[in-house]
């Protein structure tokens, strides 16, 4: 119960915070790709929207959210592009988890800098930045999700299940949204 309490707490939190991110500038970085490649971010956007996922290879809510986030890349293709910011894991093998799962993401080691640089803070963080680098997305700001049937005796990879494909799909309506917007 008490940890249920302090969900409903920091989501509320956070939901306050919604509006904090409306229209904020992502900040530019660049990283070193996994296969060398220099990645900045407003070079990136200047092409397509980016979902920016931090995440952990520890983190079993990154585990289940990013098959999702795999098929929103399959889907969507060269309209949107997914960099794979790995942070807070000094013993995970980032380069090897994601070959070993088959994604496509583009994978950017040593990512605790540019955590720190967009307030995240804890895995997963999520966000869709536009062609003109705004945040449209962030996980942090999204309400709890009462109705998920979550409750304490649940194992973190059981509430990863049912938490992520919700996630998800708050992360496809506002890509829709970013993507109609550029089409005009």
């Amino acid at each position: 119960m008490r940890i249920r309490l302090l969900l409903i707490a920091l989501g509320l939190f956070l939901a306050g915070n919604v509006s904090a991110d409306e229209g904020r500038v992502a900040p530019d970085w660049t990283l070193q790709s996994a296969s060398g490649e220099s990645v900045t971010l407003s070079d990136v956007t200047a092409e397509q929207p980016v979902i920016l996922l931090f995440w952990a290879t520890w983190c079993p809510y990154c585990k289940a959210l990013m098959p999702h986030i795999q098929s929103i890349q399959l889907e969507y293709g060269k309209d949107v592009r997914v960099l794979a910011v790995h942070f807070r894991d000094d013993k995970g093998d980032p380069v090897a988890y994601i070959r070993n799962a088959g994604y496509d993401f583009t994978l950017l080691p040593n990512g605790n800098e540019v955590a720190k640089l967009n307030g995240v803070w804890a895995t997963p963080g999520l966000l869709i930045i536009d062609r003109d680098r705004n945040v449209r997305f962030n996980l942090y700001t999204l309400p709890p999700l009462a109705s998920a049937g979550l409750d304490d005796s649940m194992s973190h990879s059981r509430k990863a299940a049912h938490l992520a494909p919700h996630w998800a799909a708050q992360l496809r309506k506002q890509l829709d949204v970013v993507l109609g917007e550029s089409a005009d």
